[in-house]
């Protein structure tokens, strides 16, 4: 679908995604600048890479940016976000979009490379258990070539620290309170609009059938994170940025 045969504008529906998502994390960008730097300072300014549960293409969108020579496969199952991904980057040839469930087994079979010179993730993983998460691992391990990497930003929460914890996530919460008073769209009002457009009620409807209202999975801490990746055949891994919150664990192959 494109723009043209649908009539949907999708980079509003891009722009829109990105809010929302600020909503939640102000500090996004500053993310992604870090997990940029470092694909340019490990592989180079040419990658092809893994955008993993690659939602709408967020990544994808601020790679292909910063390096025009970079080549992309997202993967996802949601089709509301696929659809988003796939109208916003029509007609460009260094993207593609899987359609692939991560909990299959077999789901790296229907990749059109064998490997990778970086898989980056962000604020998606933390959906899954950490049994699966480290089968995950384990297979990524197998689709980065050696001398390449993995990141993945997500929520990583130190259990050690109860009440660093607790007044960080209040004092989130209050300043996500003021950005809701001035117009910012949460996770379900977001949908709810999603639901109401012709071209996106369809795969919202069906993204609901595959996931229900929220997935919620397992949060561990970078150091479980860092440790499982070298356990799945990473030589280093360790965080190379953190909020109070989040953190982005860098595995190099």
């Amino acid at each position: 679908m494109t723009e043209a045969t649908t009539g949907t504008d999708w980079r509003a529906w891009q722009r829109s995604w990105d809010r929302q998502q600020e909503w939640y994390m102000p500090d996004r960008e500053e993310r992604f600048r870090v997990m940029l730097d470092m694909v340019e300072a490990l592989v180079g300014p040419r990658p092809r890479v893994l955008d993993l549960a690659c939602g709408t293409g967020s990544i994808s969108d601020r790679l292909l940016r910063r390096f025009p020579e970079a080549t992309s496969t997202g993967v996802d199952l949601d089709p509301a976000l696929l659809a988003i991904a796939r109208g916003y980057f029509a007609g460009d040839e260094r993207v593609s979009f899987v359609t692939a469930d991560l909990k299959d087994p077999g789901w790296p079979a229907l990749l059109p490379y064998g490997t990778y010179d970086a898989v980056l993730t962000a604020t998606a993983l933390h959906w899954f258990h950490a049994g699966p998460l480290t089968t995950l691992y384990g297979q990524l391990a197998g689709l980065v070539r050696d001398g390449g990497v993995l990141m993945n930003a997500d929520h990583m929460i130190d259990t050690t620290t109860p009440g660093i914890n607790e007044a960080e996530r209040a004092h989130r919460h209050a300043a996500m309170e003021g950005a809701r008073s001035a117009g910012a769209l949460d996770w379900t009002q977001w949908w709810d609009v999603a639901a109401k457009d012709p071209v996106l009620a369809g795969p919202t409807a069906e993204r609901f059938r595959i996931y229900g209202e929220h997935a919620e999975g397992d949060t561990p801490s970078a150091d479980w994170h860092a440790r499982t990746l070298r356990e799945a055949g990473f030589a280093e891994a360790r965080p190379v940025w953190s909020s109070p919150s989040d953190s982005l664990v860098l595995a190099l192959k």
